[in-house]
């Protein structure tokens, strides 16, 4: 009884230390596994990320667009409103007065305007650059040319056109807007100099404008480029105190800053 006893016990301890590789082999096996699903989550997680990151970009050139579309939109409904109260005004007056200047015209555009319209007889007047207001399609679509050149990145051609729009209809309420992208589309092909007077132009003239926090802004980041770097803090702090809660106050604080620690450093 003992020896058979005995001849099992012989038999059973190869096969529990059998048992016993078995299991490290499989736990090992296990963890090689379980190393192998991390790194391909670990892959896969950097996948996702470029994959958003590229979809952010996307979204970011598409924000871009639709700002732009709608700018283009604003500017219509201004010109149309504009056009609206001409003839509002031409109405209440019988037909025989000119509309008034549009709120920004400068002082002595809006009396040689009056005089014009004080002097004029029943015989139309003859063509120039006052006259050509009365034609507000014309006045829109050359607006919208220049603009289309400057999304389009003709910043050459934009600057020109704008340029003539500006002298061709001084009196369009369009007028500070177009002063604003004459301004940018030298500002983006890095003539500061330049850029830098037709923001100035704008704040000037039409402080009252949707676009003067912006050109006033950009004042200060032209002064950055031409290392006026005190009259750019200055202006910057300007933009910050006339217009708090703007994004143009926002942007102006956020440069503010990176110039006093450049200045630190």
């Amino acid at each position: 009884m003992a020896g058979a006893l005995a001849s099992a016990m012989l038999f059973a301890f190869p096969v529990l230390a059998q048992d016993a590789r078995l299991s490290l082999a499989d736990r090992v096996s296990r963890l090689e596994q379980q190393t192998q699903n991390r790194d391909q989550s670990g892959t896969g997680l950097v996948n996702q990320i470029q994959q958003l990151s590229s979809q952010v970009r996307q979204m970011q050139g598409q924000i871009e667009e639709l700002q732009h579309q709608l700018q283009v939109l604003e500017d219509k409904n201004k010109a149309q409103y504009g056009d609206l109260d001409a003839r509002l005004a031409r109405l209440e007056g019988g037909g025989a007065g000119n509309p008034p200047a549009p709120s920004g015209t400068p002082a002595a555009a809006a009396a040689t305007t009056a005089a014009t319209s004080a002097s004029a007889s029943s015989a139309p007047a003859p063509a120039s650059s006052s006259a050509a207001t009365a034609d507000p399609a014309a006045a829109q679509a050359a607006y919208d040319t220049a603009f289309q050149s400057i999304r389009g990145g003709n910043y050459a051609a934009a600057s020109r056109q704008f340029r003539a729009f500006i002298q061709q209809y001084p009196n369009h309420a369009l007028v500070p807007n177009a002063w604003y992208w004459l301004g940018q589309s030298y500002f983006v092909t890095t003539n500061y100099g330049v850029a830098l007077d037709a923001f100035k132009q704008l704040v000037g003239q039409f402080p009252q404008s949707d676009k003067t926090p912006d050109a006033l802004l950009k004042i200060g980041y032209c002064q950055i480029e031409l290392k006026q770097v005190d009259a750019a803090k200055a202006t910057l702090k300007q933009v910050i105190a006339k217009y708090p809660g703007s994004d143009s106050a926002s942007l102006a604080q956020e440069r503010l800053q990176r110039l006093q620690v450049q200045a630190g450093g």
